[in-house]
């Protein structure tokens, strides 16, 4: 018999147990587990909540150190493959990356993780996976296919008694998709840590600043080396530049807003059009083949309007490319976007700009990140980019990535941004001095790094505490 508080509170937990199931409750990005008053006594309520207070919360890196050992092990068993069952066949899949932003502790012993896996031909499934017990000796109890090249098979909707429940995507509603309507309040950490600085080194790093649609205030910002703000000629973005020594290998860099933005649709233009949106950039060319494509794409409608014709090639994207982190992707090239037809949300909009320009219609680029809608803490997937076009005097914003992975959505991200988002920078090919060495920013969202004018990559993660309501 277990003596003491902790000793009886164990016990009555274990008869607890033998009378009742936990359920699934949302912990971290999707989902997590605890305990759920399942019409038990107050008095077991409480013996649960305190017993999940005595459990010591693993550390992410132990579940990330867990997640990895169970592929490995499996793809050793299975000929270099880790084999999935989905309702067809077995896909024999390759470990692309762990989600570590989406790895939570479930509670006691429980724990979920995301992983990305690639088959033969380049498909990426997003497989979620639920683990029980210690560091060290982690068993996976489920697996379960969540996306394929970034679109979902379903989403995850908390009901009444707190658990959550698998939704189809076609069931769903807007918020579960991502969307948060009309208006969102939240914090946004912004965190790089420094790799090790061997020789002299420069940083430029996004700040984000207040517009008619985010009101942005900053919080805090903790910065090594020598710093300056500088503004680009072109965009006006607000861009921290440090100089930095081997003194400061391995510090950390943080800064923390506080944000409101509003849903963003169609508004007037307040100057004149800049021929700069007409024109090519570096990696996003106008005319020749992406004229013809165009002119292919809008077809009857090149006698109607430029909105309508905005519209065909939104569509034309839409219907032709899939969305898959895969090979050279997330440089926003044009051409690797129309001759591959994948890409991330860069070579979608890329793709997008270079054909609008290409039939005289103004598009331009902006990039920030996405806050997730589904939960009100936690990590961010990186960042994300969207798209505007110039059409009967006014802006209208676009976000083609979202449009394809969310079918039900596509009319909506068609003229609007949703509220949870925050913009870091506009732009492409960015000049600022002083400026890399390697000449102009392609976009700045993550931090540009270089050590003795050889670009390195700091780790950087995003993430977002909401306003509680």
């Amino acid at each position: 018999m277990e003596k003491g508080i902790d000793g009886v509170i164990r016990t009555k937990m274990k008869n607890y147990l033998d009378r009742t199931n936990f359920c699934l409750i949302a912990f971290g990005l999707l989902l997590g587990l605890s305990g759920c008053d399942s019409g038990g006594r107050v008095e077991e309520k409480k013996i649960v909540e305190h017993v999940a207070k005595l459990a010591p919360k693993v550390a992410i890196s132990e579940i990330e150190a867990g997640i990895k050992a169970f592929i490995d092990k499996e793809t050793a068993l299975n000929d270099g493959y880790f084999l999935v069952k989905d309702a067809e066949k077995t896909l024999r899949l390759k470990l692309v990356r762990v989600h570590t932003e989406y790895l939570s502790n479930l509670g006691p012993s429980r724990y979920f993780a995301c992983v990305d896996l690639a088959d033969e031909k380049g498909d990426v499934y997003d497989v979620d996976f639920f683990l029980e017990g210690e560091p060290g000796a982690m068993k996976v109890t489920e697996t379960s296919l969540h996306k394929l090249n970034g679109k979902p098979f379903y989403t995850w909707k908390q009901v009444v008694d707190k658990t959550w429940r698998k939704i189809p995507v076609e069931k769903a509603t807007s918020d579960l998709l991502g969307v948060v309507e009309v208006e969102d309040e939240f914090e946004f950490y912004y965190q790089s840590e420094l790799p090790e600085i061997t020789e002299w080194a420069k940083m430029w790093i996004p700040i984000a600043k207040t517009d008619t649609y985010q009101t942005v205030e900053l919080i805090s910002m903790k910065a090594p080396g020598k710093q300056r703000i500088l503004a680009d000629k072109d965009f006006n973005n607000n861009i921290l530049y440090l100089e930095l020594g081997p003194e400061h290998s391995g510090q950390n860099l943080e800064i923390i807003y506080k944000v409101n933005r509003k849903e963003k649709g169609p508004y007037d233009a307040q100057m004149p059009v800049h021929e700069r949106y007409l024109s090519s950039n570096l990696l996003m060319p106008v005319g020749g083949r992406f004229l013809e494509i165009a002119n292919e794409a809008i077809g009857e409608k090149r006698n109607e309007s430029k909105l309508m014709q905005a519209r065909a090639l939104y569509d034309y994207i839409i219907d032709n490319m899939r969305y898959m982190k895969f090979g050279k992707y997330g440089s926003g090239d044009s051409d690797f976007a129309c001759d591959s037809k994948t890409g991330n949300c860069t070579e979608f909009h890329s793709y997008f700009i270079s054909l609008a320009r290409s039939v005289d219609i103004p598009a331009r680029f902006s990039i920030g990140a996405s806050v997730p809608s589904d939960r009100n803490d936690g990590g961010i997937d990186g960042y994300h980019c969207w798209a505007e076009f110039y059409a009967e005097g006014k802006w209208w914003p676009v976000d083609i990535s979202e449009g394809n992975k969310y079918t039900a959505l596509a009319t909506y991200y068609f003229g609007r941004h949703p509220a949870n988002r925050i913009e870091l920078s506009q732009g492409r090919d960015i000049v600022v001095q002083p400026g890399p060495a390697s000449g102009p920013i392609n976009f700045l969202a993550m931090p540009i790094l270089e050590i003795g004018g050889k670009t390195a990559y700091p780790k950087t993660k995003f993430s977002f505490t909401r306003k509680a309501e």
